[in-house]
């Protein structure tokens, strides 16, 4: 099977953004993206310090943000956009309001427990616009156990498309990954990839290469694979998705659609 039209066009942009210019092409080019999209660098270097524009998206903070003292605090992984949240129930969520999905599509074969145990829980969608900060961290103290790439297309993941492309997260290429909370209960984490996103990385696991030539899922297992709440583990080369599901009772999420969060922002508790 080809690759889709979206998947050829990111691997495209990928390319440019990964490309080191002579120094004056590449200001320019940093700059340039710094005003178009009206990034906020106050926290970042400046942006004639990044050797690529891709190296530009993926900046690391210069000071760590504080996180909130109380541990049993709920905190965004990301700097987003909250597009829709609620209560998973039929095994839906929606991608927005008024278009559902089926979680367990969502999911892929190897995570279909922990589709069926988050009935009843909590989902979070979280977009991440171009000019945000594209790194993602752990909202709460989570055990990894699994992981899934599933292949898939890129299709820009903005509001037009979010209201009118049914299945629009299951068509697209996906990480997801299958964690636990102190309390033993399931929290999934899903990386949604988008149109001009060349890779999503994510630092526990290095065999993950987005926007490849794999064709079926590839999925890994682990043991004893703790990450700590506010920990880095990975980012998107652009902006994009991700979306959390709680399993019932395990979390009081208190958010609203369309709310501007950043990262340790506090979102609610960890009952």
């Amino acid at each position: 099977m080809s690759k889709h039209f979206t998947s050829i066009l990111s691997g495209g942009f990928g390319k440019f953004a990964s490309k080191s210019f002579p120094s004056s092409v590449q200001n320019f080019i940093n700059g340039s993206y710094v005003k178009l999209m009206g990034l906020d660098m106050s926290e970042f270097k400046e942006p004639s310090a990044y050797p690529t524009l891709n190296k530009l998206f993926t900046r690391a903070f210069e000071v760590p943000r504080a996180l909130p003292e109380d541990q049993s605090a709920l905190i965004s992984g990301v700097d987003a956009l909250i597009t829709d949240a609620g209560t998973i129930k039929d095994g839906k969520a929606y991608q927005i309001k008024g278009m559902s999905y089926q979680i367990d599509e969502l999911f892929g074969k190897y995570h279909q427990d922990a589709a069926a145990k988050v009935e009843g829980g909590e989902f979070i969608n979280f977009y991440l616009s171009p000019k945000d900060y594209h790194r993602y961290h752990m909202p709460m103290r989570l055990k990894v156990n699994a992981l899934t790439h599933i292949p898939g297309k890129h299709y820009p993941v903005n509001f037009p498309l979010l209201r009118n492309k049914q299945d629009l997260f299951i068509e697209n290429e996906r990480v997801v990954i299958e964690c636990e909370d102190e309390k033993g209960r399931t929290q999934v984490l899903v990386l949604v990839a988008a149109l001009n996103v060349g890779q999503m990385v994510v630092t526990f696991e290095e065999k993950v290469r987005t926007n490849s030539e794999i064709r079926e899922p590839v999925h890994y297992d682990y043991e004893d694979l703790w990450a700590e709440r506010g920990e880095f583990f990975g980012w998107f080369e652009m902006g994009s998705t991700i979306l959390t599901f709680s399993e019932k009772g395990s979390i009081f999420p208190e958010v609203a659609i369309n709310q501007k969060v950043s990262f340790a922002d506090v979102l609610g508790k960890v009952l």
